[in-house]
């Protein structure tokens, strides 16, 4: 897939699952469609939005709140040191 002049893409619910962000796919899936997930800022409600490298994810992990930087789109579920790769962690106001 591939957006117009932006670069390839990626869905939502498999690069949260390829990056290790979720436990299965199925749950990644969830937390989109029930509006969980925020791409740039903006809260989605469709597991297959396409993200894009430079994109910016928030979305609930346990008890906080997750905000990651798309660094690379990742091709497989690798192992967890490639998936971080994927991804820059960022904090929250702390």
């Amino acid at each position: 897939m591939t957006g117009i002049g932006h670069g390839p893409t990626l869905r939502i619910d498999k690069y949260l699952w390829f990056a290790r962000l979720s436990k299965s796919r199925s749950t990644a899936q969830k937390l989109a469609e029930d509006g969980h997930v925020r791409l740039n800022g903006r809260r989605i409600e469709r597991a297959h939005a396409p993200v894009r490298a430079g994109d910016l994810i928030t979305f609930p992990h346990f008890d906080k709140v997750r905000v990651v930087r798309v660094v690379a789109l990742p091709t497989h579920r690798g192992p967890a040191p490639e998936a971080q790769t994927c991804y820059e962690e960022l904090t929250v106001g702390e």
